[in-house]
This record gives C-alpha cells, structure tokens and sequence, in this order.
C-alpha cells in the first residue's frame, strides 16, 4: 500500500509517495514563513505535484510541535504562521484521501521502530538531539499519541531544578543543557572560542578540555532523561538521530557511562541505546507507516 507522506518543519516541508521503506518522487521547499497561507500554499503545491507522480491510499502528515490530534491542527514552535493551522481538513480537502497526523517525534520513532534501529523492539523511545530535543514513543509496539498527540517532548523533561528557563515557558528543561545550541553556548561561557555544535563535537576529537566537559554535561543531562523516560514507561530500546547524534562516540560513551550511572532499577539494566538508522527520511517513512496503520 502506497502513502503520501508529509514532514513538516521549520526549515523545510518534504514530500514522498511511501511503501514501506522505499522513498519515490521525494520533493521539498523551504518553509514560508511570511503567512499562513504562504506556507500552505507552498505545501498544496507539493502535495499535488507528488500525487501527480502514482496513484496513493491514504496520506500521513509528520509535523513539528505541538500538535492537536481532536481538531486536526498543529502550532508549530518553528513556523510562527501556523498556529491552530487546521492542516487535516486542508489536505483532506484537497486529496479527498484520509489523512492521519503525528507529531515529528511520533514519526520519526515509528519509523525507526519499523525499518531501522528499533525492528525487534516493543517499547521505544525515538528521539532527535539537534537544534532542539524531541521524541515521541511506540509501546507494546503501537504508535502512543497521549492525550492530544504530544506525548514523548522529552526535550521538556526537567532535569535541573533550578535551571535556565527555556523557550517552552518551563524551567530546567534537558533541552537547556542538551541541545547543540545550549552546549555551544555553554561552550563559549567557558572560554571554548568555537562556533557551533559540529564545531564542538571536532575539538572532543582533539581532547579540548572545554568540548569534552560540555559533551559530558549534555550527555550527562541526556542520560537522567533517558532513565527517568525508561523507568516510567519500561523501556527496552532508545534510539537517538540528529544533528548532535551524528557525532557518533563523542555523545554516545559519555551518555551510556551517565546511563549506567543513573538507571539503577534492575528491569533498566538491559536498556539499549543505539543511534538511529533512517537519517533525515525517518519522519517521512514514519509518516507512511502511520498513514497506513
């Protein structure tokens, strides 16, 4: 069965007809953010053109956060035009197919649970440490949405009691400490005269003092989410993709150290972290995977 899939995000709006795993007439633009209507009509664009190219049975949408399953509508915190956007009823109305909507999270975790580092797996947490944390959860091998679709921020987890406030609104979110941008910035409050995530994670390589304690911090603060995540909802397998992800060792063996550290219940010793398989295309197959569920 062959799907529409759609990812939408800040920077970019992406469009495949998906099955299973394979990617065809995959298309994208860059996100407008002049208006409501600029973006989606830059998005109807896409959709039909990639309709145009095989005939699809349902279509899923993956897009950024917050999102509102009850009324079809998404908000997200990177697309400042869109907000309560009523994107189900647009694209029903414009394809006449149905549509499902997750959050990116939700996608790119049931996409990597289906096809990539999760096959096998029955409780998974699919995370994205980049600019931002996000996640979203697949239990007892089903996709798990919460009560309005956003279950699995674990990037708004808190992890520090009297930490910085963060964008959310909140205070000591992991995000604050975990995300490329608050390492670097982290970084730079130490005297680290880089410029970004990439940028710290090279001189980790190069044993640079500084680059190696904001990585073990950021892992660290990672780790504390990860066991607080597993021990609530008995996990079995975490997989982690993004930018800062695909510094590889640097962010992986100080976080499984941390994790070894903080996950002390006995059904958390078995807990596996693995870095995710799908790249860039987890949230469009995601998205399939949840059209046609």
């Amino acid at each position: 069965m062959t799907a529409l899939a759609i990812d939408i995000g800040g920077t970019k709006i992406a469009a495949a007809l998906v099955d299973g795993n394979s990617l065809e007439h995959r298309t994208q633009v860059l996100t407008p953010q002049t208006s409501a209507e600029d973006a989606w009509h830059a998005t109807a664009e896409l959709i039909t053109a990639t309709l145009a190219a095989g005939a699809v049975e349902a279509v899923g949408i993956s897009s950024a956060g917050p999102v509102d399953l009850g009324a079809g509508a998404i908000s997200p915190v990177n697309i400042g035009v869109w907000r309560d956007f009523p994107i189900v009823a647009r694209v029903v109305e414009l394809t006449g197919l149905p549509v499902r909507l997750g959050g990116d999270g939700l996608c790119m975790a049931l996409g990597e649970h289906r096809y990539g580092a999760g096959r096998g797996a029955q409780f998974v947490l699919g995370m994205v440490v980049s600019t931002g944390i996000g996640g979203g959860l697949v239990l007892d091998g089903m996709p798990y949405d919460g009560r309005t679709g956003n279950a699995g921020h674990v990037g708004h987890t808190v992890i520090e009691l009297d930490g910085q406030r963060c964008p959310c609104g909140g205070r000591g979110c992991v995000e604050t400490v975990a995300s490329g941008p608050s390492m670097t910035r982290w970084a730079r409050a130490q005297g680290w005269a880089g410029a970004d995530a990439r940028e710290l994670a090279a001189d980790v390589e190069r044993d640079d003092p500084i680059a190696v304690a904001a990585f073990r911090r950021g892992a660290t603060a990672v780790a504390a989410m990860i066991a607080s995540t597993a021990a609530v909802c008995d996990l079995d397998l975490v997989v982690i993709g993004g930018g800062v992800a695909k510094a590889g060792p640097v962010l992986f063996d100080p976080l499984r150290a941390a994790l070894a550290d903080y996950a002390g219940l006995t059904f958390l010793h078995d807990l596996r972290v693995v870095s995710a398989e799908l790249g860039s295309d987890a949230g469009l197959i995601g998205a399939g995977v949840l059209a046609i569920s």
